[in-house]
């Protein structure tokens, strides 16, 4: 199985699949060409704690208002709670999994 693997065919084989791979990636890269915009992964995390934050700040100025007796159903107050956290702990999961992540990297044997 071992000689199968390690022949100068499939080498050659595993060479080309690598080379089209390879030559289909730069082409995916090229963002300007296809018109697709470039994204940071650092303004995609900055927005995306910022609408945390801002739901968090929504759902806070919703439940004063119901505290001080403003006109505001209880059905909305509860459901920007809810979405308020559920955005926190979305966040705070891909937070973890970043971290974990670099953790990996940093403690890979060089």
């Amino acid at each position: 199985m071992i000689e199968k693997a390690t022949s100068a065919a499939s080498i050659a084989s595993m060479l080309r699949t690598l080379e089209a791979h390879s030559s289909q990636a730069k082409g995916l890269s090229d963002d300007s060409a296809s018109g697709v915009p470039k994204t940071n992964f650092a303004d995609v995390i900055r927005k995306a704690v910022s609408q945390t934050n801002a739901a968090q700040v929504d759902s806070q100025n919703t439940t004063s208002a119901f505290e001080s007796g403003e006109a505001v159903p209880l059905t909305e107050v509860v459901m920007k709670m809810q979405k308020a956290s559920l955005s926190f702990e979305a966040t705070l999961q891909v937070r973890n999994k970043v971290l974990k992540a670099y953790e990996d990297v940093m403690n890979m044997p060089v």
